[in-house]
């Protein structure tokens, strides 16, 4: 896809979105701008609705939104407090050595740097980039399945994993794209540009979509 195509793409997109909820993770950071509760945050987020993990955020946060908090807590505690999210045993586990880890190693701030976040358990690339883009304001390409998919639905990569899509989508969009293309392609997909039998009718920018691996649609 031609660079002028990007920019249709996604001046396109961020207007068309501006009718949906935003990503659960976006709606955290809109509330308080706090690397510590968008890590959480989005170690809740995995596998999860973001209905449900807004829900368990507001009851977890309500009671310990710093590491030293949420240390007062049991991991019985943490574990009631962020069901039903998905794997939400191993999530408190994770959550209160994510704490520990920050406090002992780090000062109780969450670190701004990639390796240093993907150290911290639980944290893939995807998280760690996600924290950057939300917490810090860095620069990063965060991939979830919305973006993996919808990146090679429209032709700008042609990649079989998340992560070959991260480093393809580096090569070809351009870096001031990189902290909105997450949030906005997230929306579209949860949205329009769905796995199966997506709302082409209703897409913007159908007319430059090469529909890769679209079986059939509306």
């Amino acid at each position: 896809m031609e660079k002028i195509e990007i920019d249709f793409v996604v001046k396109t997109l961020e207007k068309y979105i501006g009718q949906f909820k935003e990503p659960v993770i976006g709606k955290i950071a809109k509330q308080k701008r706090d690397p510590y509760r968008i890590l959480i945050g989005t170690i809740l987020s995995l596998r999860t609705k973001d209905q449900t993990t807004y829900e368990a955020a507001e009851r977890l946060f309500s009671r310990a939104e710093t590491p030293q908090a949420m240390l007062q807590l049991s991991q019985k505690e943490i574990e009631k407090f962020i069901y039903p999210v998905g794997f939400y045993h191993r999530k408190a586990s994770q959550i209160i050595e994510i704490s520990k880890l920050l406090i002992e190693k780090y000062k109780s701030e969450v670190p701004d740097s990639f390796d240093e976040l993907l150290s911290l358990p639980g944290v893939g690339r995807k998280t760690a980039n996600l924290v950057l883009n939300e917490g810090f304001n860095k620069p990063a390409i965060c991939v979830d399945t919305h973006v993996h998919r919808i990146s090679n639905r429209l032709g700008l990569v042609h990649t079989k994993m998340p992560e070959q899509t991260e480093f393809a989508l580096m090569k070809v969009v351009p870096k001031k794209y990189w902290i909105t293309i997450n949030p906005i392609l997230v929306t579209f997909g949860q949205n329009t540009c769905k796995p199966a039998s997506p709302l082409c009718s209703n897409c913007p920018v159908n007319v430059v979509c090469t529909k890769i691996g679209v079986k059939s649609h509306r």
